[in-house]
């Protein structure tokens, strides 16, 4: 396990998240045409999607040792992902937090607060590439396969879809047809993340070096994504009846198990670090 990489485990997790919660809601307000105090209320509630940015951003501080030395980084963003990774994390968070205030405030053209967001949407898919693309590292073979960009797309999809429609459950908004494709999103999610792990996992007994073997990293591998699919099972189970009963309280809780499992197997992801060769 790579809980000792705490930071970069919820950073990741967080900006993920928060990254596929506003471009869900954003997507809901292109479509829907939301009025009065439930547009409010939703607005309202994108908070929840900012204030996972500012956690995640205050852990990844924690790694980097200071918030100068992200300042720094900066200085490579043409040659650098994680240089990359810092300047459009900040562009989504920064914009989107405008474009937040603006809707709260009432601020600006209803034009210019949709080209707003549409920005943050698009930032933030950006956003997420270059997050991808800081672990895509040739000389650690375990991270260097296409299971990471998937599985880091999922928890894009699967954390972001079931906190956008809590965020849009809070609000008041009540529709079928949005909620039945929440749930295809993530049920299809759940599917694809069972199909990922185990690929990932038979992938490991491919990867060597001339001192240890890919699965010999995590001894206990079975056990810990076992128990990673039953909190994203019972979390999706019991969000699903949130939405069946219009419970807001087993949504939360739906939510933060599915958010759990996904820091287990960000904990594995880290926990799998290996250099090539000696």
């Amino acid at each position: 396990m790579g809980w000792h990489e705490w930071p970069l485990i919820f950073f990741t997790v967080f900006a993920q998240t928060a990254v596929g919660a506003f471009i869900v809601v954003g997507l809901l307000n292109l479509l829907v045409d939301l009025r009065g105090e439930t547009k409010a209320k939703l607005n309202r509630n994108l908070f929840f999607v900012w204030a996972l940015m500012a956690l995640g951003f205050m852990a990844s501080t924690a790694h980097l040792g200071s918030p100068m030395r992200a300042i720094n980084a900066l200085n490579q963003v043409g040659e650098s992902w994680l240089s990359r990774e810092i300047l459009f994390g900040s562009m989504f968070f920064g914009l989107g937090g405008l474009y937040w205030l603006a809707e709260l405030l009432d601020k600006g053209s209803v034009g210019l607060r949709k080209l707003m967001m549409v920005a943050t949407m698009f930032i933030g898919v950006v956003f997420m590439y270059a997050m991808t693309n800081v672990y895509l590292i040739n000389t650690v073979p375990t991270w260097d396969t296409p299971f990471t960009s998937v599985n880091f797309a999922l928890t894009v999809v699967l954390c972001g879809v079931m906190l956008a429609q809590l965020l849009a459950a809070g609000a008041g908004f009540e529709c079928p047809k949005f909620n039945g494709w929440a749930i295809f999103g993530g049920v299809f999610a759940v599917i694809a993340v069972v199909i990922a792990t185990m690929g990932m996992v038979g992938d490991l007994n491919t990867i060597q070096s001339a001192i240890v073997s890919a699965n010999e990293l995590v001894p206990n591998m079975a056990s810990i994504q076992n128990a990673r699919f039953a909190m994203i099972f019972i979390g999706v189970a019991v969000w699903l009846l949130s939405i069946r009963k219009n419970t807001l309280p087993l949504a939360v809780a739906g939510v933060v198990l599915v958010m759990a499992a996904e820091l287990v197997g960000r904990s594995v992801f880290f926990g799998l670090h290996m250099t090539a060769g000696m």
